[in-house]
C-alpha cells in the first residue's frame, strides 16, 4: 500500500482530533476559546479519570512578548497547590517513624524563638500553630511582593516571632509561615534539600520531569510562563523572585500535576498509609471541625466528596481538585490574576463530569427573598450609630429617608431592607444584621456571630490630640522603624520604603492606613498606667494580627 503524501497525512492527523471531540471537549474548548482571540494570558487545563489523563490543552499566551502559546507542558508557578506536597513529605517522615506530629517544632528547628507556647508539627499541617503569615508581615517590614524573598529571609522571620495570633489549636488561620517551616523540618531531618527530596521521593517516582521547587530564583526554567496582571492599556508582567519551598515556589505543568492527581488513587509515591493520613482531619482544641490537613482541603461539590486547593502568586492563579469517586480530577493553571481558576476547574468537571454529579445546589437565600416590611422612624433612629466589629473594621449605620444604609470600613454605603423592626437584609454583604435595645445602654448589632454594642462618640476623649503619637517606633519582630509625625491633614507615619502613610482616626486611639497601605488595617496606639503613649500595635489581616512597636523616642 502507498503511503499518503506527507502534507495530506499531515493534515489528517490535525484535523482527525477535532472530528472525534467529545462534547465536554467541545463545551471546554468553547468557555475558554476567548483566551486564543488576540494575544493575552490564559490557562491550561488536565483532566483526569479512571487514572489516566483524558484531556489536556491550553488556551492563550504562556509570553506575550514572544508570542509563545500555552501548552500542556507549559511550566507554571503554582503557588499554594505547593503545600500538599509539603504535607506529604511530612507524612512519610511521620510513616517512617522519624517524626510525630506531636513534636515540639522546636526539636528540629532550635532556631525558633519563644512565643509562649508549644507549636506542634501537626499544627503546622494544619494551619492552627497561630504563626503570623509572612506576606502581610514583610509588607509591613517594607517588603515588596516583587523584591527578592528568599527561603531563608522567611525562616528568620519565623524564628523572630515571639508572639501569636492566637493559642496554637485554637483557630483554624492560614499560614505560609508554617508550611515553609514542614520544608525546613523535612531538609533536617532526612539532610537532603527541600528540592532534593521531593525530586527523589515525588516527583522521580511519578515521572512529573518538568517539575521541581525552584530554589534559585536566577534559574532558567525551559517553556516557563510569564504571570500577567491587567492594565488600563493592556497587560504588565509580574516579577517572581519568590523562593517559599513548602508553602509555595513548585513549578510544573498540568501534564505532570495529572501524574499527581492519578497517585491519590495508585499511591506510587509516597504509600497509601502516607497517603491516608495526609488527608486526615484534626479538630481545633473546642472540638470544632477543621477541613484542612497536609494540604489538602476536604469538601463537597455537586455531592461528591473532594479534596482540593488554589494557589495564587506573582498573577499566577491555580487550582487542583480530586474526584475519589471517579479516580481522577482536573486541573487548572492560568497567568493572569483576573482568571478565576477554581470556577474555570469546576466548569470543566461539569462538562467532563457533569451527568454523574448531583445537582446544583441552589444559591437562593431566604432571607434575600423574604418581602421587606415598613419600620418607624423612631425605631430605625434606635440603631443609628458606629459599631466596632474588629480591628480596623466598624461599621457605621446611617438613616437615608426612610431606610438604614450601612457602610463598613474602606466600603461604600450600602442599602439595608428591613425583615422586621429589628432586622435587616443587607445584600451587598449576602448577610443579616439584627439589632437589640437594651433597657439600659446603647443599642446592640449582632452580625456574623458577634454582639456588639453602639460606641459612644460622644464620649471619645478630646484630651487625645495628635501631638500624643508623635515619635519613633521599632518592631524588633519585623527589624524596621517608622517614625509618626502631624501632616498637614492629619497624622502621618513615615517609613524609609513605603514614604509617608496617611492614617485615618476611626476611634479614640485607633487609625488605618490610607490608600495602598492596606497592611495597616488597624493601627492601634498603646498607652501605659498613667495615659503616655509607649508603644503602637499593628493588625494587617486575620493572618498577621497585632505586631508591636515599642515607642523609642517621641
Amino acid at each position: 500500500m502507498r503511503s499518503l503524501p506527507l502534507t495530506l497525512a499531515s493534515l489528517l492527523l490535525v484535523s482527525a482530533p477535532l472530528e472525534a471531540q467529545t462534547g465536554a471537549e467541545r463545551t471546554v474548548d468553547s468557555i475558554f476559546a476567548s483566551y486564543n482571540e488576540g494575544a493575552r494570558p490564559g490557562l491550561a487545563v488536565a483532566v483526569v479519570r479512571d487514572g489516566r489523563t483524558i484531556f489536556s490543552r491550553g488556551y492563550g499566551m504562556a509570553n506575550l512578548e514572544h508570542q509563545v502559546r500555552i501548552t500542556p507542558s507549559t511550566v507554571f508557578d503554582v503557588a499554594s497547590v505547593s503545600k500538599q506536597f509539603a504535607g506529604l513529605a511530612i507524612a512519610v517522615l511521620v510513616e517512617q517513624g522519624k517524626v510525630q506530629l506531636s513534636d515540639d517544632v522546636r526539636k528540629y528547628i532550635p532556631e525558633m524563638g519563644d512565643v509562649g507556647h508549644v507549636i506542634t508539627i501537626g499544627h503546622l499541617v494544619h494551619h492552627t500553630s497561630g504563626l503570623r503569615d509572612w506576606p502581610g508581615s514583610l509588607s509591613l517590614a517594607g517588603w515588596r511582593y516583587d523584591d527578592v524573598i528568599s527561603f531563608d529571609q522567611i525562616l528568620r522571620f519565623a524564628y523572630a516571632q515571639r508572639s501569636l495570633n492566637f493559642k496554637p489549636g485554637d483557630e483554624y488561620t492560614y499560614s505560609n509561615t508554617g508550611y515553609n517551616l514542614l520544608a525546613r523540618v523535612v531538609e533536617k531531618v532526612t539532610g537532603r534539600s527541600f528540592r532534593q527530596w521531593t525530586q527523589e521521593n515525588i516527583f522521580g517516582q511519578l515521572g512529573m520531569t518538568r517539575s521541581h521547587f525552584h530554589d534559585d530564583f536566577t534559574e532558567v526554567v525551559t517553556g516557563r510562563a510569564t504571570g500577567y496582571a491587567r492594565a488600563a492599556d493592556g497587560w504588565r508582567a509580574s516579577t517572581d523572585n519568590l523562593t517559599a519551598l513548602g508553602s509555595s515556589s513548585l513549578f510544573s505543568t498540568v501534564e505532570d500535576m495529572a501524574k499527581w492527581v492519578i497517585n491519590f488513587d495508585e499511591a506510587k509515591a509516597g504509600g497509601r498509609t502516607a497517603l491516608a493520613l495526609a488527608r486526615t482531619q484534626v479538630p481545633l482544641n473546642n472540638g470544632s471541625n477543621n477541613t484542612y490537613a497536609f494540604g489538602l482541603v476536604s469538601s463537597a461539590y455537586r455531592g461528591q466528596p473532594v479534596f482540593q486547593h488554589s494557589g495564587s502568586w506573582a498573577q499566577f492563579a491555580t487550582y487542583v481538585v480530586h474526584f475519589p469517586q471517579f479516580k481522577g480530577g482536573v486541573v487548572v493553571f492560568a497567568n493572569a490574576g483576573t482568571i478565576n481558576a477554581t470556577r474555570a476547574a469546576y466548569d470543566v468537571a461539569d462538562a467532563f463530569f457533569g451527568s454523574e454529579l448531583g445537582p446544583v445546589a441552589p444559591v437562593a437565600d431566604a432571607n434575600a427573598d423574604a418581602p421587606a416590611v415598613s419600620v418607624s422612624p423612631d425605631v430605625l433612629d434606635r440603631y443609628v450609630g458606629l459599631y466596632r466589629l474588629g480591628e480596623g473594621w466598624f461599621v457605621r449605620i446611617s438613616r437615608q429617608g426612610s431606610g438604614l444604609t450601612s457602610q463598613a470600613t474602606r466600603e461604600s454605603p450600602a442599602p439595608m431592607s428591613p425583615r422586621s423592626d429589628s432586622s435587616f437584609w443587607v445584600s451587598a454583604y449576602r448577610d443579616m444584621m439584627t439589632f437589640t435595645t437594651p433597657r439600659q445602654g446603647p443599642s446592640v448589632l449582632m452580625y456574623r456571630g458577634q454582639r456588639r454594642p453602639r460606641l459612644d462618640e460622644g464620649a471619645a476623649s478630646t484630651s487625645r490630640t495628635l501631638s500624643d503619637f508623635v515619635g519613633e517606633y521599632s518592631s524588633e519582630e519585623l527589624g524596621t522603624t517608622y517614625r509618626v509625625v502631624v501632616g498637614d491633614s492629619g497624622l502621618v507615619m513615615h517609613h524609609y520604603r513605603h514614604g509617608p502613610i496617611p492614617l485615618t482616626r476611626l476611634w479614640k486611639d485607633e487609625f488605618t492606613g490610607v490608600g495602598a497601605a492596606r497592611f495597616m488595617r488597624s493601627v492601634e496606639f498603646v498607652r501605659d498606667a498613667a495615659g503616655k503613649v509607649t508603644g503602637l500595635s499593628v493588625f494587617i489581616d486575620e493572618r498577621s494580627r497585632n505586631i508591636r512597636f515599642a515607642r523609642k523616642r517621641s
